[in-house]
């Protein structure tokens, strides 16, 4: 991988909230999972009171609204990402959390003490660490001996697996980002740490509406190939897979407790 061409890339895809937003979007519309990932994840969390919490990557910070209570439980929540407008974004959708601070943190080179943190969060972002095995190193430096890391990724037969077998045509390619999945992340973790869990969210996406999948489809990394490709006719794909009026996507999402910092 060209880790410099890599990290440009995604700053520029996260330079500011819009295709995170749509892509999030149609998630929460579409997916069949009611729970929804965001709530799923926070199930999964085993915040007591009194705790120091750092995530990393926090994105729009979505995921923590109405969640106040957990931050207040906390003697520390610092909500972090490695991007400035993704930072301000969720300023704006979250405000004054009790006991939160919001960073501009880079995963490579956390600004804390060994042993800070109770808990580490870093969810859907561990795939775009230019240096992972640095990235890990930190987050097992800033934890305490008896703390646990929570790291929600995806799988690789999911939903861009699935458009790869549409859109082939069009040089689209499962060409999906594997540095962390949920196929691998158990071996990746276990450099690090002791104990790893991997729990799995069984979810799909029914899409009625073609034109909410196209612009997700034209949000994502990879579809350069798209781009001289007028979405009317990519839609024109996705009607003609449609069943009763439905499109069916596969989706492979979970996550990771890892701990016993080795």
């Amino acid at each position: 991988m060209n880790t410099v061409n890599n990290s440009e890339e995604v700053k520029r895809q996260y330079a500011d909230s819009g295709n995170l937003n749509t892509r999030i979007s149609i998630h929460d519309k579409y997916s069949v999972n009611k729970q929804g990932f965001g709530n799923w994840i926070f199930s999964n969390y085993r915040i007591e009171p009194g705790m120091k919490v750092l995530e990393l990557g926090c994105g729009t910070g979505d995921m923590w609204k109405g969640h106040g209570d957990v931050a207040e439980r906390c003697a520390e929540l610092v909500l972090s990402d490695f991007s400035e407008g993704m930072i301000e974004t969720t300023k704006r959708n979250l405000g004054a959390l009790p006991n939160t601070e919001y960073r501009v943190i880079d995963i490579q080179d956390i600004p804390y003490a060994e042993g800070e943190f109770d808990a580490v969060i870093a969810n859907m972002m561990l795939y775009h660490v230019p240096d992972l095995n640095r990235g890990l190193s930190e987050v097992r430096r800033v934890l305490k001996k008896d703390g646990t890391f929570y790291c929600a990724t995806y799988g690789e037969h999911g939903i861009v697996e699935y458009l790869a077998s549409l859109l082939g045509r069009y040089g689209v390619e499962d060409k999906i980002n594997k540095v962390f999945t949920l196929q691998n992340g158990t071996e990746i973790l276990g450099r690090f740490f002791e104990n790893i869990e991997k729990c799995d969210y069984i979810d799909s996406l029914a899409v009625t509406d073609p034109d909410d999948m196209v612009e997700y489809i034209y949000s994502l990394t990879g579809m350069s190939t798209l781009s001289e490709v007028p979405k009317a006719e990519i839609r024109e794909v996705l009607v003609r897979n449609m069943k009763d009026g439905v499109l069916n996507v596969p989706k492979e999402y979970g996550m990771f407790l890892a701990s016993g910092v080795l």
